[in-house]
């Protein structure tokens, strides 16, 4: 029972606040452009904030790891290789087969993921690390599968392609990561004002963001495509999980290194797939599908997760 307890109390309150927000949303107390800012702001400013002080304030030369950075970087890139050869032998229509591809391997690590390693350890634990080995492959290989998929001529946009390399290298939340292990490794600290300065605006971040999240859902968008929809969600939420995560554990990652994983692996499509497909021509709808799916169903998927984890004493 008390592992029960500990998996949803991770999970419930997160998702409680997102339905405060969808709740706020639908009540026209926030509306679109609010929400738009509102994941901007965000983007830019809370999530670095938070990753910054949570890296800045841990001692680095005992926090990196090498080793599991590099299990983060494989394990990501395993999962679109497999996906796009899999997909590209069962799947017959070619125009949204790049969408079924980026929604079944691409995590909202940065927003949902913080919130739930947060939300059980108190800090980003090992999210940051996580996010370096992961976050930019998302990115490349978006713009390679959703260039040679998709409606018209499937070539490579180089000009996408300098785009997204450019969006990596100016990413907030990958500024945040470096700048804070920077401080880290050279132990600087800041005066106090500084210090509460920068944790009033990183305690705004997991709130902030799920409520901007809840306020945006569509759950109408997740009737559309649906056999499409639950094999990516499937893959996504159950199918990556249980193939790494007893790899995670063989190889010695436990608590929070091993939720982080999990957290790289089962949590729900990112919102920024439907933006990037829509930018690149493609019709975004079966991806909105995925990414509504997956985040009402991963309550349930992540809780069992946990669970099982909790219950082995892995975490």
């Amino acid at each position: 029972m008390d592992q029960l307890l500990f998996s949803l109390n991770a999970t419930i309150p997160v998702f409680l606040v997102m339905v405060i927000g969808y709740i706020l949303k639908q009540k026209h107390i926030v509306d679109e452009p609010f929400v738009k800012t509102l994941n901007s702001f965000n983007y830019k400013i809370t999530l670095p904030v938070l990753l910054f002080r949570d890296i800045a304030e841990s001692d680095f030369y005992s926090v990196w790891d090498t080793r599991y950075v590099l299990y983060c970087f494989l394990v990501t890139l395993t999962c679109v290789i497999a996906t796009w050869v899999i997909a590209g032998f069962l799947y017959r229509d070619r125009d949204r087969l790049g969408e079924l591809i980026q929604a079944s391997y691409r995590s909202s690590a940065a927003v949902l993921g913080i919130a739930f390693i947060q939300n059980i350890y108190g800090n980003s634990g090992m999210a940051p690390l996580m996010i370096i080995g992961t976050v930019p492959l998302y990115n490349i290989a978006a713009v390679l599968i959703l260039s040679f998929t998709g409606p018209g001529e499937h070539r490579l946009d180089k000009a996408s392609l300098w785009k997204s390399i450019r969006g990596i290298l100016t990413n907030p939340i990958i500024l945040g990561i470096l700048l804070g292990m920077a401080c880290s490794a050279m132990r600087i600290r800041f005066p106090f004002m500084v210090t509460k300065t920068i944790q009033n605006i990183s305690v705004l971040a997991t709130p902030l963001a799920l409520l901007g999240l809840g306020a945006g859902f569509e759950g109408r968008k997740a009737l559309k495509q649906l056999k499409p929809t639950a094999v990516a969600s499937f893959i996504k939420l159950v199918l990556w999980p249980c193939l790494f995560l007893p790899l995670a554990i063989s190889m010695g990652f436990t608590t929070e290194k091993l939720v982080a994983i999990l957290i790289m692996l089962g949590s729900p499509t990112t919102v920024s797939c439907y933006i990037m497909a829509k930018n690149m021509g493609h019709e975004g709808t079966l991806t909105s599908s995925v990414v509504v799916t997956t985040t009402f169903l991963s309550s349930v998927t992540l809780t069992i997760f946990l669970y099982i984890l909790r219950t082995m004493q892995y975490i």
